[in-house]
């Protein structure tokens, strides 16, 4: 059977950064990272090792990256970066599933379907997997950004951005510092699950906790609608546990006041590697001048992604409500 593109990229991706991780004894991710910038490159940096540098010509005189799409150049990376996580890296790090990811794409476009050109702010963006697969999607300009505060993860977001030639201003920040970014359209966020160490940035928030450290996944809501011009949008991959937590009566009374609730879908359990890795995404509007409450929120039980006849279903559902309570 012949191989496909993706495999092919990613076989020879993984090869090198094996060969990369052995010679440098580093992690597989940090050595990913030398594989692609390399690769990026074309030309192997002078200080690199001598049985690295002939490694690094023999796959470059086989695999040109710039021939192949960039859809398949960012699945071959992610597949690379999933080789790298498995158990590596903290349950917040975990990429976003690409099914997941491509629903929030089709999300995306949805809502900026009357822009031609949109401002889009990731204030999570790990290694960019979703925002690649939101931008793969989006059939319009757009001024892109993104935010990460780890090293590895941020290097990698930027060489995956630039081997796809998609132009990206990135932060290599805490995401809930103040960011030097005009106001945008559009927010995508998988938000990052856990509690917030520093209690005195905390004190910037409404949605501080009153006692002990506060949520980090709730300050950065707060954070990307400081970020989002009126009326914008924002789409967040959350916990299904996200309106039951301890805190979440601050929470629900912070979107009472600033947003419009657009609507909620619950993702198939089979998208997640077990029951309590579950999502959903939470889609708001920030409210404006212009800006209404929706009458009755699209509220979806999103069925097995390789449930192709109830997918469809779903999706015609969503367009009608899009069309009935929204104009789109």
């Amino acid at each position: 059977m012949e191989k496909t593109d993706v495999e092919i990229l990613y076989e020879q991706i993984d090869d090198t950064t094996e060969s990369v991780q052995q010679h440098r004894n580093e992690t597989y991710l940090d050595s990913l990272a030398v594989t692609l910038g390399t690769l990026l490159d074309q030309q192997t940096p002078e200080e690199m090792e001598a049985p690295l540098k002939k490694e690094f010509q023999k796959t470059m005189e086989r695999l040109d990256v710039t021939s192949y799409e960039t859809t398949d150049v960012r699945k071959a990376i992610q597949l690379a970066i999933l080789k790298g996580m498995k158990g590596a890296t903290q349950e917040q790090h975990l990429m976003t599933p690409e099914t997941v990811a491509l629903f929030v794409g089709y999300l995306a476009g949805k809502l900026t379907s009357g822009l031609e050109h949109i401002r889009l702010f990731d204030p999570t963006s790990g290694t960019g997997n979703l925002l690649m697969a939101v931008l793969d999607q989006l059939d319009k300009a757009a001024s892109v950004y993104a935010s990460e505060v780890d090293p590895t993860l941020i290097r990698l977001a930027m060489l995956n951005a630039n081997m796809q030639k998609k132009e990206v201003e990135f932060f290599h920040q805490d995401s809930l510092r103040p960011f030097l970014l005009d106001p945008v359209d559009l927010v995508i966020s998988d938000l990052p699950v856990g509690y917030y160490p520093d209690d005195v940035r905390s004190e910037d928030f409404e949605l501080k906790a009153d006692e002990g450290h506060s949520y980090s996944h709730h300050l950065l809501i707060e954070q990307a609608m400081r970020y989002t011009a009126p009326g914008g949008y924002l789409i967040f991959v959350i916990p299904e546990f996200l309106f039951d937590s301890d805190q979440s009566d601050k929470l629900h009374a912070y979107l009472q006041e600033y947003a419009h609730i657009i609507g909620v879908l619950q993702l198939p359990e089979t998208a997640f590697k077990s029951e309590k890795n579950r999502k959903s995404l939470l889609i708001l509007q920030k409210r404006g001048p212009d800006t209404s409450s929706i009458k009755q929120p699209l509220l979806v039980q999103v069925p097995s992604f390789k449930n192709t006849k109830a997918m469809d279903d779903i999706l015609t559902q969503m367009n009608a409500w899009f069309a009935e309570n929204m104009n789109i």
